[in-house]
């Protein structure tokens, strides 16, 4: 008998999660995290605009998929991404 497979994590349930006032620097710490150049110093819209294009290169990479407006992020995708990682029990 094998275990059901996680399901994916949505990444519009994980930004709540994270709250509205940490969630910038939850933002550029993706960011540095997925090797964006200069993300501590992005004016917010921009910060926002490279993190929807970030998890569209998840779901070219069959890391993610995208739902309406959100991702649904593969078990696994975000493995290595400390401030995730320190949600997570």
């Amino acid at each position: 008998m094998t275990a059901d497979p996680a399901p994916p994590l949505s990444w519009r349930e994980l930004e709540t999660r994270v709250g509205l006032d940490a969630l910038p620097a939850f933002h550029r710490s993706f960011l540095g995290w997925r090797g964006v150049e200069g993300a501590a110093e992005m004016p917010l819209r921009r910060v926002s605009q490279r993190v929807d294009a970030e998890l569209n290169r998840l779901v070219q990479s069959g890391q993610a998929r995208k739902q309406e407006e959100d991702w649904l992020l593969e078990p696994g995708a975000l493995d290595g991404f400390e401030a995730y990682e320190a949600l997570t029990p």
